[in-house]
């Protein structure tokens, strides 16, 4: 698991902003402390040096999300992502 940060506030349409220590990939999945799922990552914003991460929160497993202010959240690992070859192509058929 890898530590993205901890919440800091809700948006309106019920999002979780975070200030991102590690920035995560768009569409990864995010878990909380307990290893249970709370959404997935659907906009990294702000300046390079020091983005925000925002969260689509699962409604089915967090009926409040206003639990997870002040939470740390993690990223779960991809499992093994195909590499491309350096200087090779793959070509239609």
């Amino acid at each position: 698991m890898i530590r993205i940060g901890r919440v800091l506030h809700l948006t309106p349409s019920g999002m979780a902003v975070l200030k991102a220590e590690n920035t995560p990939r768009i569409g990864d999945k995010v878990l909380d402390d307990k290893l249970r799922l709370v959404g997935t990552v659907f906009d990294i914003f702000g300046s390079v040096d020091s983005p925000y991460v925002e969260v689509k929160i699962d409604e089915r497993n967090y009926k409040n999300p206003r639990k997870l202010i002040n939470r740390t959240l993690y990223v779960s690992q991809p499992k093994g992502r195909r590499k491309m070859m350096k200087g090779k192509r793959r070509r239609g058929r």
